[in-house]
């Protein structure tokens, strides 16, 4: 499984059956949820670029990645699916939503948590990490999308 090619975010977590415009789980917004399989290569790459560049922002204020290579060796022997073209940053979050509770030493993983963030526990992090992702996704929904989405008629007025 670790080879296999991840062909989309979802992580089998789902909001947006439940009305989220924003997913829970992937954070990605309904209507790509929805159209995920009728989007060209590049509309999923637009989806994946804009997901990266938001867990790597969240991700950089909490953690450091010190050993790119390390961190990959420690994912493939472990059986963790990443995505190799997408930054060493978003590999740890991988690393940290799938381990939190086994790992004892991230450092053996090329990863050191920055000061504020030591006296923390993993599982705390990763939750704090997901909350953060989540609500930057949603805001930038906000901002960006649904507006579009108004003035297109595509939502209903409140």
């Amino acid at each position: 499984m670790p080879n296999q090619r991840i062909k989309t975010p979802c992580v089998g977590l789902c909001s947006t059956v439940y009305g989220d415009l924003v997913c829970r789980g992937c954070k990605r917004f309904h209507h790509e949820v929805i159209s995920w399989n009728g989007y060209s290569d590049e509309e999923k790459y637009a989806v994946w670029l804009r997901l990266e560049v938001l867990l790597v922002q969240v991700m950089t204020a909490k953690l450091e990645v010190f050993d790119d290579a390390r961190l990959r060796c420690q994912l493939e022997r472990r059986g963790i699916r990443f995505v190799p073209r997408q930054s060493p940053y978003c590999w740890a979050y991988q690393l940290i939503a799938r381990g939190a509770r086994a790992i004892n030493q991230l450092q053996a993983y090329g990863i050191v948590l920055l000061p504020e963030f030591r006296d923390w526990t993993l599982p705390e992090l990763r939750d704090a990490i997901d909350r953060e992702f989540f609500l930057l996704s949603e805001a930038h929904y906000e901002r960006y999308i649904a507006p579009k989405f108004m003035r297109e008629g595509l939502l209903p007025r409140l």
